[in-house]
């Protein structure tokens, strides 16, 4: 950019000064300050959409390679699943194992199931055996009064 001095921005301010009048001065350097803060805006505002598609296009290639990176994967899988599934075919054939049994209904009935810890096991390890109400539970575990 342009070398500005002291001495230079002092010339350039007293030639100003001579050529616009006195009078009119702050309002000229109010308008030249204002051009100057809107070009500073724009040259940021260019720069931050560079740096914008900069970055996008940067994503755009991360995502070609993870999305390569991802294929490349599935097919390993797929021929590896395809390889497994041949030598499991082929194993599976030449045992050739019975079929398994045919399903048994069991006849169990839910409503008779009885509780496989014995009673004397639940009532010396205080497992509860029988629903007890709040309240009552309450007044199982209050503290004995003190008179």
């Amino acid at each position: 950019m342009i070398d500005l001095g002291i001495a230079k921005m002092a010339l350039i301010g007293a030639v100003a000064l001579i050529v616009i009048g006195p009078e009119k001065l702050p309002k000229v350097a109010r308008t030249v300050g204002a051009l100057l803060g809107k070009a500073q805006r724009y040259v940021a505002d260019v720069k931050a959409e560079v740096n914008r598609s900069m970055e996008l296009d940067e994503l755009k290639k991360m995502r070609e390679t993870v999305e390569g990176a991802a294929r490349d994967v599935e097919n390993s899988i797929q021929t590896q699943a395809s390889d497994f599934e041949k030598s499991w075919s082929d194993a599976t054939d030449a045992a050739l194992e019975p079929e398994p049994p045919a399903y048994k209904h069991p006849n169990k009935n839910w409503r008779l199931k009885q509780g496989a810890m014995p009673q004397w096991y639940k009532a010396r390890n205080g497992v509860r055996t029988k629903a007890q109400s709040g309240a009552a539970r309450v007044a199982r575990f209050r503290p004995p009064r003190v008179r």
